[in-house]
């Protein structure tokens, strides 16, 4: 099979393997409540130790999927298969799965080693190995000072990873994380999504996160499924995710982009050529299925559009002139909305890699906006 667009995280790409068995398996899942379809006719495929995100809005069905593999829930059609076995009708505490909830869901009343001992403790191991494993975790998650604390004596940071520490000392097969860093603030949240990586790739764990943070689906998955009303829109790495989505609304969902409707006018090989209401478009894309004459899409990300206050040597196609109307400044780089001659708006980023410049872009000034071939890409539907 294709070998995966862009960089991945770790040599592990089971799903390029036909040869490989999923771990876990939707296999045509419907959910109705009342007659509200949560999840419709979804089929998905995660393997053994993969990281791997469920992203979407709020109401796009993904919690209620995690919840059905939980046991919380139950699907109205379909079955779900965990190492080729169907779990259907298997209670929460008989399923090898954890979940880690958004709210963390702490005992107060309990320090942090007795909250991470809970589920040991209703499980009835021996006190010898329930000390030993939660020692284990809280070694894991970087809290062993705080083992005698409360979970009001910590920060925000620490109860996420006591709450972590717990999910994982039952040693689970499958974590599942319901908008587990929701409750930090950015910086933290930064941080622990590499603590998350270095956890599941030292334990060797299986972890499906639900999350609608496309920074953190970017972050920290091996793969991602993009969902939009209960079905699954493109399952791609990160890189392909966002470099070659599949539709408009996977280009529009996942980070910044430029979007424009457009039409076939040419092909030849893999260059196509389009136009976009007199904006001409050569676009680089093997296997691009429009043909001469199609409703298409041209979508570019920002960071691909270089602007300039001069003119190109050749501006025909992939160029257009404009105004600069709005600036953001965001530290590490500047974005830049400039409006063209038909009052469409195109926005361009660019590294801020110096400090000083001498003659820096700003507002009003007459720009041209360029990118190479393969910048872009005609979206199909």
């Amino acid at each position: 099979m294709a070998k995966s667009l862009g960089p991945v995280k770790r040599k592990f790409m089971p799903w390029t393997d036909p040869n490989s068995v999923p771990f876990i398996r939707f296999e045509k899942i419907t959910k109705r409540f009342g007659d509200f379809v949560a999840v419709n006719d979804l089929t998905l495929d995660i393997y053994e130790k993969e990281f791997f995100s469920l992203l979407g809005p709020s109401g796009c069905g993904k919690t209620t999927l995690m919840r059905m593999l939980a046991g919380f829930e139950e699907p109205t059609e379909g079955r779900i298969l965990l190492q080729g076995k169907d779990i259907s009708g298997v209670p929460p505490y008989k399923r090898p799965t954890n979940m880690m909830f958004q709210s963390y869901a702490l005992f107060p009343h309990m320090t942090v080693e007795k909250n991470v001992a809970f589920g040991l403790e209703q499980d009835k191991l021996p006190k010898s190995e329930i000390d030993g494993r939660v020692q284990e975790m809280l070694k894991l998650v970087k809290l062993e000072q705080f083992a005698k604390r409360k979970p009001s004596q910590l920060s925000g940071g620490q109860r996420q990873r006591v709450a972590l520490a717990r999910s994982l000392a039952k040693r689970p097969k499958v974590l599942l994380l319901d908008e587990p860093l929701g409750a930090l603030d950015r910086k933290l949240r930064e941080e622990t999504q590499f603590e998350l990586m270095d956890i599941q790739h030292t334990l060797g764990l299986t972890f499906l996160i639900v999350t609608h943070d496309q920074e953190e689906a970017m972050t920290v998955s091996d793969r991602i499924a993009v969902m939009d009303k209960g079905i699954i829109m493109q399952i791609a790495t990160p890189a392909e995710i966002y470099e070659a989505p599949n539709s408009r609304y996977v280009a529009d969902f996942i980070g910044d982009i430029n979007i424009f409707e457009a039409r076939v006018t040419g092909k030849e090989g893999s260059l196509v050529t389009i136009d976009s209401g007199g904006l001409s478009v050569r676009v680089d894309q093997p296997e691009c299925p429009a043909v001469a004459g199609n409703d298409v899409a041209f979508a570019i990300r920002p960071e691909k559009v270089r602007i300039s206050l001069d003119a190109p040597a050749d501006p025909g196609f992939n160029s257009v002139n404009g105004e600069v109307f709005d600036i953001g400044y965001l530290g590490d780089f500047s974005v830049f909305l400039v409006k063209m001659e038909d009052g469409r708006v195109m926005r361009a980023a660019q590294a801020n890699v110096s400090r000083l410049v001498d003659r820096p872009i700003t507002f009003g000034d007459k720009v041209w906006l360029t990118w190479p071939a393969d910048a872009g890409i005609v979206l199909t539907r």
